[in-house]
């Protein structure tokens, strides 16, 4: 677990998570990575994670977003558009 991006409105977590498959042979085994971001929205107090094709697209989006030096601003309104589609509540332990 990374933590990416910390604002006062938004937070990235970049979560990476082991798989470890056995192969044909018995004595070999591959290990594979799956994860994804978590993006939290600190105000609306709601979370989500993203996987998969959609992790893909928020990583290139970022990547293209930090080669024009965007300002904590710009980057919170990137963050914006995949917080809106948080549903999950916040919750403290």
């Amino acid at each position: 677990m990374h933590m990416l991006y910390n604002s006062d409105s938004y937070a990235v977590v970049q979560i990476d998570v082991a798989v470890i498959e056995p192969t044909l042979a018995l004595d070999e085994v591959t290990s594979l990575t799956r994860g994804g971001y978590e993006i939290v929205d600190k105000f609306a107090r709601k979370e989500m994670f993203i996987e998969g094709a959609l992790a893909e697209s928020f990583k290139v989006g970022v990547e293209a977003l930090i080669e024009t030096s965007p300002s904590i601003e710009e980057f919170d309104a990137y963050l914006e558009g995949f917080a809106g589609m948080a549903q999950q509540p916040v919750v403290m332990h």
